[in-house]
């Protein structure tokens, strides 16, 4: 179904005959979504009628993809008493008698803008989400307040109260613990995924109706932890630039197991009005450039890594060096990003050639299979914990923990390479090779194996990513991947596998071969090279001709007198 179809069928499923928006008035039915569209330099009035009485409660929210709304009590937006933001929500007490409400929104920049909006109406013994505000704006503010860097997406919001009939006075937030204050509430953060690669509005508006009350939210969110009113009303997540993800909190109050929901903010970790590196042409050039020439790299290693022993080394040599200094030039140094990604790429050439260079001179195969097996043992241990595993609290929060947990099992790997050097580093062919064409795909068209290896890149890069959820995506793209890596790496195995089993281990090294070469020369007086002067020699022997004066090649005999 394309994007236009699927968006025209859902906006006519949320716009009701009675909710349609007439000129600068639009009407809301509690829990029934409502389009709205604001024209430039527009307020328009948004009134919810119909109102149940025993509705003691109400929360007003309004979702935009791109641009900034205002939601206010007035038509002039005053601090307190106003919200601004892409998910934005305003939270009122009803009075009695009371059945219909008004507010007006904004376009905050003054711009047309274009989102979908809700009423969702609660009882008395529901918890009110962000009553007992004390450090934002609004007096009580139902929000999620999101900001996200490069590494980290982090969460926070307001504490909530308990709810209370209309007309009776709200219960004190200033109050010691105990089974009858707000201390008693408890909140459910929940995670959902919108599909990989769709930043549609189509898709974005689906899955905000999919989780904005609490009984969408606990049906298909993920929940990530349950926090107690004595914990720090904040959650850290891993950013995924290009992914849409939707953070929702969900209140319980477990004495009269009533709940209520928060407003739920969405981010995609990156912005769609850059001019450079929007949602839309994610990735930069040299990074696309970068890991395609990786991925060719990488098919030719999966399938013909170990016959070809020094291209392999080289390979091998300058993935470990390039990794290893753009993690030491980010974290020493402010330089722009292409600039590191030029200067590890040079270090990496210097890295692969030096390895090449030791085994070409000193010709120790098991010195540079064990640096091999270090890069095998590397996606292993980062593959082990990109699992449920490494989502433990032990290994997510402690950093001595995971990276005493992660050098265990990257050493331990190189370690059956001793006993079996050839097989070894076939496999390390195979599956390093195949794992650099996913990150090549990956370069084009997203996938979460790309997080097996970046989860470990930004653990090392921010201090602070021991606090933040790494869980991703696992749809259809992904499995397609897991079955692609699988099949090339099995493929470039069992081709080296078969090719070599009647050659020799390894090649031997060059110097060493001529070393051989030279003494045989030496001692074979019946081998005709044994007679020839060596290169050296020749050349030195040549250039005396060259500079000393030629004599004529007469005879010469003294004259008789």
């Amino acid at each position: 179904m394309s994007p236009c179809l699927c968006c025209l069928l859902m906006l006519t499923s949320i716009i009701s005959p009675l909710g349609a928006q007439d000129l600068n008035r639009v009407i809301f039915l509690p829990g029934t979504f409502q389009n709205v569209s604001v024209s430039a330099n527009e307020t328009i009035l948004a009134v919810a009628n119909r109102i149940p009485p025993e509705v003691a409660f109400i929360t007003v929210q309004f979702h935009t993809q791109q641009r900034n709304v205002t939601l206010s009590y007035g038509t002039t937006p005053v601090p307190g008493l106003s919200s601004t933001a892409l998910d934005t929500g305003i939270l009122s007490a009803l009075l009695p008698g009371q059945a219909a409400f008004t507010l007006f929104l904004f376009s905050a920049d003054g711009g047309p803008v274009a989102g979908i909006g809700v009423i969702l109406p609660f009882s008395g013994t529901d918890p009110m989400p962000g009553a007992c505000n004390t450090n934002f704006t609004l007096n009580a503010d139902p929000n999620i307040h999101l900001h996200y860097n490069l590494y980290q997406t982090t969460i926070s919001f307001a504490p909530a109260n308990l709810g209370h009939e209309r007309g009776s006075a709200p219960p004190s937030c200033d109050t010691p613990t105990g089974v009858g204050t707000r201390w008693r509430l408890q909140y459910d953060i929940y995670q959902y995924f919108l599909p990989e690669t769709d930043l549609s509005e189509c898709s974005l508006f689906r899955g905000l109706q999919a989780v904005a009350d609490v009984d969408g939210v606990t049906e298909n969110a993920k929940l990530i932890l349950t926090l107690s009113s004595r914990d720090v009303r904040m959650a850290i997540f891993n950013s995924i630039p290009g992914q849409g993800v939707i953070y929702s909190v969900v209140v319980r109050d477990p004495v009269l197991n009533t709940s209520a929901s928060y407003v739920p903010v969405h981010t995609y970790a990156c912005t769609f009005n850059s001019k450079m590196d929007s949602c839309q042409t994610l990735g930069q050039i040299s990074t696309k450039l970068l890991f395609t020439l990786a991925g060719l790299a990488g098919v030719f290693v999966c399938f013909f890594g170990h016959r070809f022993f020094k291209c392999e080394l080289f390979c091998m040599g300058f993935s470990f060096t390039a990794f290893f200094f753009f993690v030491l030039v980010t974290r020493t140094t402010g330089l722009d990003y292409d600039i590191r990604l030029a200067v590890s790429a040079v270090i990496g050439v210097v890295g692969g050639v030096l390895l090449v260079m030791s085994w070409w001179r000193f010709g120790s195969v098991m010195a540079c299979v064990v640096v091999v097996g270090l890069m095998l043992g590397f996606l292993v241990a980062s593959t082990v914990l990109f699992t449920p595993l490494g989502y433990s609290d032990v290994l997510r929060r402690s950093d001595a923990v995971f990276w005493v947990t992660f050098c265990s099992i990257m050493i331990v790997v190189p370690l059956f390479f001793v006993r079996w050097p050839r097989e070894g580093n076939i496999i390390t062919c195979g599956v390093i090779g195949a794992y650099a064409v996913i990150l090549a795909v990956n370069a084009y068209v997203y996938t979460s194996l790309s997080y097996i290896t970046l989860n470990i890149l930004k653990r090392l890069l921010n201090d602070n990513f021991n606090a933040a959820f790494t869980d991703v995506p696992f749809q259809t793209i992904d499995y397609v991947m897991i079955t692609a890596w699988v099949v090339l790496g099995v493929s470039g195995v069992v081709l080296q596998l078969y090719r070599e089993r009647s050659r020799p281990f390894f090649p031997p090294s060059p110097y060493l071969m001529w070393l051989q070469e030279r003494e045989r020369r030496k001692t074979n007086v019946l081998d005709p090279s044994h007679h020839f002067q060596s290169l050296p020699n020749r050349f030195m022997s040549r250039a005396r001709q060259l500079t000393r004066r030629m004599e004529s090649a007469g005879e010469h005999t003294p004259l008789l007198l």
